[in-house]
Order: structure tokens, then C-alpha cells, then sequence
């Protein structure tokens, strides 16, 4: 009997000792998470900011001119009376309002996108501890989802697709810092 109860206790001390160490791994592991992405420069963490900033202005410029040389196009070739020589291939007024929603749409993301990148700036700078702005980092990973979705589903060309590449590889390598999900192709 006594050697029963000795066998027993033995083995609770072991779950216990067992118990004990998980406990204080974890404990170790939930504190160096933090640690670990802090390691990364405030200054290494900036630049990366400012290629998103810097792509997100590269992308808004090329749509903007983008508008504006299809309107000046179009406005040319009416003057020349070569767009009323043309059969069959006006635009119809389902294919304008077609046209016109993927581009606010796009418009939209994109203002949104460098919305968020102008937020995490301000928070960014005003902060000693970068890590701080996670929240705002996870925002702008979003709102660049939104693009992808966006530029995946239309056809922009092969220039929107090289700025938008770009920019969401800017945008993976903020989020790889913060340790944030980042995007996928």
C-alpha cells in the first residue's frame, strides 16, 4: 500500500514538474514574440514605409494621367471627325457605366489605401516604439486587399499590374516587419 501511494504521488509530481515547464515556456514564448519584431530598426521600418507611401503616389499619378490622356483622345478624335466614322465600335452607355464603376472603384481603394498609409505615418512618427502601430499597418494590409481584388478581377493593362506589384510587395514587406499577414498574388 505504501508503495502504491508512493508511486502515485510520484507520478503527480511529475505532471506537475511537466505542467510547469509547458507553463514557462509559453510564458517565454509570449514574451519574445515582441522582442523578436522589435529587433528591426525604427529607420529600417520608416524606409518601408516610404516606398508604400511612395507607391501608393506613383500609382495614383499613373491613373490620373491615364484619365487624362484617354480624354484628351477622345476629345481629338472627335474633333478630327475619325470617332464618327466608326461603325459599330461606339461605346454604349452600359459600357461607359461598366467603365466608369471599375475605375471609382479602383479610385476608391486606392484613396482609401493612401488614407491608411497617411494614418500609419502620423501614428509612426509620433510613436518611440514602432511595433505601437501595428494596428494601423494591419489597415493598410487591407485596404491593399482591396486592390488586389480589385486590379485581379479587371483589365487595367500591363502597367497597372506592374505599379500594383510593386506596391504589394512594398506593402508585404511592411507587413512581414509587423509580422501581419501579407498578401497574396
Amino acid at each position: 500500500m505504501a508503495r502504491e501511494a508512493e508511486s502515485t504521488m510520484e507520478s503527480n509530481m511529475n505532471v506537475r514538474k511537466i505542467g510547469a515547464t509547458a507553463l514557462c515556456c509559453c510564458a517565454i514564448f509570449a514574451v519574445s514574440i515582441p522582442i523578436v519584431a522589435q529587433t528591426m530598426t525604427k529607420a529600417l521600418v520608416a524606409e518601408k514605409i516610404r516606398r508604400v507611401e511612395d507607391g501608393v503616389d506613383e500609382f495614383r499619378d499613373y491613373l490620373k494621367r491615364r484619365g487624362d490622356n484617354a480624354r484628351n483622345a477622345t476629345s481629338t478624335a472627335q474633333q478630327s471627325g475619325r470617332a464618327s466614322g466608326r461603325r459599330g465600335t461606339a461605346n454604349t452607355d452600359a459600357r461607359k457605366a461598366t467603365a466608369q464603376a471599375g475605375k471609382d472603384e479602383l479610385d476608391d481603394a486606392l484613396g482609401d489605401l493612401n488614407g491608411s498609409t497617411n494614418r500609419l505615418r502620423r501614428k509612426f512618427d509620433a510613436t518611440d516604439k514602432w511595433i505601437e502601430t501595428k494596428a494601423q499597418v494591419e489597415r493598410v494590409v487591407d485596404d491593399g486587399r482591396r486592390i488586389n481584388q480589385v486590379v485581379a478581377r479587371g483589365k487595367y493593362g500591363t502597367d497597372v499590374a506592374r505599379l500594383w506589384a510593386t506596391l504589394r510587395n512594398g506593402i508585404n514587406d511592411l507587413a512581414r516587419a509587423y509580422n501581419v499577414a501579407p498578401l497574396g498574388v
